[in-house]
């Protein structure tokens, strides 16, 4: 190769990580700003009674307590939902299923819903859990609902993180006359778990940010009380932003909570977040191999 080609790849190499970092530059500066933004107009409205309170004063004053309590439940009894399936569809489709055409328009399917707007979801909630099986606009049906939508993403991740697991070990593991089961519950999962557990996060970011599903299946627009029962509707964060912002009563004399519920949301889903993240660390580092 001739010093002109070679130093003509060198030019093309390097103008082409330039704009690779040049795009992530924007794209943190972007998301920087909008947090910049939020956290400037929202810090504002934080204050231990808007954490520990109901809204009060037709939601012009007072806190949200109730929608985090109702956004927490919803986000856990999706992963509730979501995980067992996603893994067990996963474990299928990746050691089970034999492959060929039926496996391919399964897998093609499932890369389809996981484009689907989420109001389809909704509406498919509303149909199947809050009028076919009665379970009215409730928790349940909610965490369901959203359990629904993060599935493909789950068994997405969790194919990947499956696949990502040397053969040499089911092959050690059968070799020693452990049955297959048994190969994929106690050596293959465990490998794959970090895996799996950031599909879990993104999934666990998407559910808790989502507000068509839960509008038509279990976010209430004002309730004072904190739900005791999985059949209780509740108010959820997103929804509760959505209602301040374009239903509420003097929408620009809210504007501060408005931008405060967006605050408060963000910092929950980065705690949930936070918490999968310390689990995958701790047991990506005792399985180390």
């Amino acid at each position: 190769m001739t010093t002109t080609a070679i130093r003509y790849r060198y030019i093309k190499q390097t103008v082409f990580f330039g704009l690779v970092r040049l795009s992530a530059f924007i794209l943190a500066l972007a998301l920087g700003g909008i947090l910049a933004y939020i956290i400037v107009h929202g810090i504002s409205a934080l204050s231990w009674e808007f954490v520990t309170q109901p809204p009060r004063e037709a939601m012009t004053k007072g806190g949200i307590m109730p929608a985090i309590v109702g956004t927490f439940y919803l986000t856990v009894g999706a992963i509730a939902v979501g995980l067992p399936l996603g893994i067990v569809s996963a474990v299928y489709l990746t050691e089970y299923a034999r492959q060929g055409p039926v496996i391919r328009v399964i897998r093609i399917g499932i890369n389809c819903l996981a484009g689907v707007p989420s109001v389809v979801f909704g509406l498919f909630g509303l149909g199947f859990f809050v009028v076919m099986l009665k379970f009215g606009s409730s928790i349940l049906a909610g965490s369901l609902t959203l359990g629904f939508l993060i599935l493909p993403t789950i068994i997405g991740a969790s194919e990947e993180a499956l696949k990502s697991v040397p053969q040499t070990f089911r092959e050690a593991s059968l070799a020693l006359g452990v049955s297959k089961w048994q190969t994929i519950l106690r050596i293959v999962l465990p490998t794959a778990l970090p895996g799996i557990l950031t599909g879990s996060i993104l999934g666990l970011g998407r559910a808790a940010g989502e507000t068509a599903p839960i509008m038509f299946t279990a976010a209430a627009f004002f309730t004072a009380k904190l739900p005791t029962s999985v059949f209780d509707e509740v108010m959820a964060l997103p929804y509760h932003i959505y209602v301040l912002a374009t239903a509420g009563t003097n929408i620009e004399e809210t504007r501060p909570l408005q931008y405060g519920t967006v605050l408060v949301l963000i910092l929950l889903v980065l705690g949930i977040d936070l918490v999968a993240i310390l689990i995958r660390a701790t047991i990506r580092r005792r399985k180390k191999w």
